[in-house]
């Protein structure tokens, strides 16, 4: 009975889990990933307007900017070749595959150095900020989305997977950042940024690599075996550089998440005091130190080496502890706590200028609304009397109609009349055109109100 049950589950799952139920002619595959491969002429023209278009994003601080340029960007076709490439034992793929992707990467960072040399925004935003420092949560992202951009195009229904993975991997944002790295002569950024970038690339071709030789892809033949076997060896030898370095930048990132981590807890839980906050930190892993700012009611000395002590319980044995905090003690920089301060009265008062400048804009285009009616009034007024003369009062306002059912809202011009006589149904169609003709809007509600015969 139980290897009945073990069989149905294991049934069921392969079932569902085949992914070879759905797979497309490795040779229709294989086809259309060179055909992404290539960057000259339109392609690459495409690639320099995408990289225009989030240099702009990253400037202007703006995520939607950054996406659309993502979603335009080709970038993700000479990466998959390369995977393909090294799956298949393809030297030649593998050859053109990384030319057209160093063309690529090349144009790309001029297109956005050049962007920002001209640009009057110098300042980094936190969409570029957050594209130089690269964490374990890129390798996974990078690592997972070439899985399902390589699984979706050996498929038959391919769908948007292709523009979702360049979203999600953000190959485009981190040249663009070091491109901005080299117009400010800022080196962090650009070595940051391009290290992602590397990251993003390494993970992506090893994903569609790992999928390439699971689905059994069919090798490419040789009539020379001798060039077949050099050839082979050649392939051998750069997923040995694929893989050892992908293995060596995983466990660097995570030893670093996990140090940061462990840093964070210990510093929310053994170094909090009441009147006292941290104003800043400096965390260095590379030097096994940890530096904090604290501002407030000054801590004993005992109770800032008890919670040194604890630090082995964090897995922080071998990290110094540096703590500065009061005012002219402890070799505390004055002027750098004055910076920091005036950096963060900076950054509040501009969240608020810009939330509130959001506030008047709207509010000034309701005004506008309202000042559009009422000058719509004053002007269709002498008109309807001359050619509706049986209307006394008349009156335009734009409003919001709910609808009971839906609860969905609805913005319509309501017109109110009052007349001295009953309006037919076809002299109402006629006043509504009209007015609709006048106000240039179709989305009109016409109430009229027959005068009381006294």
């Amino acid at each position: 009975m139980e290897n009945i049950l073990r069989d149905k589950i294991f049934e069921f799952f392969r079932k569902n889990l085949d992914v070879r139920q759905e797979k497309e002619d490795e040779k229709e595959t294989i086809e259309s990933i060179r055909k992404g491969i290539e960057f000259k002429g339109t392609n690459l023209w495409v690639l320099i307007f995408a990289t225009f278009i989030a240099s702009l994003g990253l400037n202007t601080n703006s995520t939607a900017v950054i996406i659309g340029a993502m979603l335009i960007s080709p970038l993700m076709g000479p990466i998959m070749g390369f995977g393909l490439g090294l799956g298949i034992s393809d030297f030649e793929l593998i050859k053109r595959s990384f030319r057209n992707f160093a063309t690529a990467t090349v144009f790309s960072v001029i297109t956005s150095t050049l962007y920002f040399l001209i640009s009057p925004i110098s300042e980094a935003q936190s969409e570029l900020l957050a594209r130089t420092q690269p964490t374990v949560y890129d390798v996974m992202i990078a690592f997972f989305g070439g899985l399902a951009g390589i699984v979706a195009s050996s498929t038959k229904s391919k769908g948007n997977v292709i523009p979702g993975v360049a979203i999600a991997t953000a190959l485009m944002p981190p040249l663009c950042t070091a491109g901005f790295g080299l117009a400010s002569g800022n080196l962090y950024y650009f070595f940051g940024a391009f290290y992602l970038y590397f990251i993003n690339t390494v993970f992506i071709s090893l994903a569609t690599y790992l999928v390439v030789r699971v689905l059994k892809y069919p090798q490419k033949e040789f009539m020379d075996k001798h060039r077949e076997k050099v050839v082979k060896r050649y392939v051998g030898i750069i997923v040995f550089f694929t893989i050892v370095p992908s293995i060596y930048l995983s466990y660097n990132l995570i030893r670093k998440t996990y140090f940061n981590d462990q840093v964070h807890k210990f510093l929310h839980t053994e170094l909090v005091f009441p009147n006292t906050q941290i104003l800043s930190k400096t965390v260095s892993e590379d030097r096994k130190e940890i530096k904090i700012v604290m501002i407030g009611d000054t801590v004993p000395t005992i109770m800032i080496e008890n919670a040194r002590s604890k630090m082995v319980q964090y897995g922080l044995k071998d990290t110094k502890l540096i703590v500065q905090q009061g005012f002219g003690q402890e070799q505390m920089d004055i002027n750098k706590l004055k910076s920091m301060l005036v950096q963060d009265m900076y950054k509040t008062n501009l969240d608020l200028y810009k939330s509130q400048a959001e506030q008047i804009d709207s509010l000034t285009k309701k005004l506008d609304n309202y000042r559009h009616t009422a000058l719509m009034t004053s002007k269709i007024v002498p008109e309807i009397k001359v050619l509706f003369p049986y209307v006394d009062e008349a009156s335009c306002s734009y409003t919001y109609i709910m609808h009971v059912q839906t609860m969905k809202p609805d913005t319509v011009m309501l017109v109110y009349m009052k007349s001295k006589q009953k309006i037919a149904g076809t002299e109402q169609d006629k006043i509504k055109e009209w007015i609709s003709a006048r106000a240039q809007t179709s989305n009109i509600k016409l109430i009229i109100e027959e005068s009381k015969r006294e």
